[in-house]
């Protein structure tokens, strides 16, 4: 989680740092305003839009993102199979629930019997180990 938090945290840096400098040369310098920028509701939607493509995107594509690829995990469905755009789109729903309630969705792997979080309870998704690095 914290290896992804750091990446999304980058992208949303660069994402934010490309706008202001290309606002920035578009309207010049001088009459650039950035506090304007930030009050914008479709910039922030913007900026808010890049955490859940990121994790949309790398689940859909291999079922890892770059810190489950590092702790050696992916995400699938219960069948085994990787998620469609849906079934990842069913998780990051549902973990927003299991953060709603002061991420006590995600401690429950700690008691549940298969290791399962709410979200993967909900999304009928699971985590397994892949190999190790060759």
């Amino acid at each position: 989680m914290i290896y992804d938090g750091v990446t999304v945290t980058a992208l949303i840096v660069v994402a934010h740092i490309l706008v202001v400098v290309s606002a920035g040369i578009i309207k010049g310098l001088e009459n650039f305003d950035a506090a304007s920028l930030g009050a914008s509701p479709l910039y922030i939607a913007f900026l808010a839009s890049i955490p859940p493509l990121f994790f949309l995107l790398f689940w859909t594509k291999g079922g890892q993102t770059l810190g489950m690829r590092t702790w050696r995990i992916r995400v699938v469905r219960y069948d085994g199979a990787p998620l469609t755009p849906v079934d990842a789109l069913k998780r990051l729903l549902a973990s927003l629930l299991s953060w709603a309630c002061i991420g006590l969705g995600f401690l429950w792997v700690l008691v549940d019997g298969e290791r399962l979080a709410w979200h993967d309870r909900l999304s009928r998704t699971r985590l397994v180990m892949t190999g190790p690095r060759p």
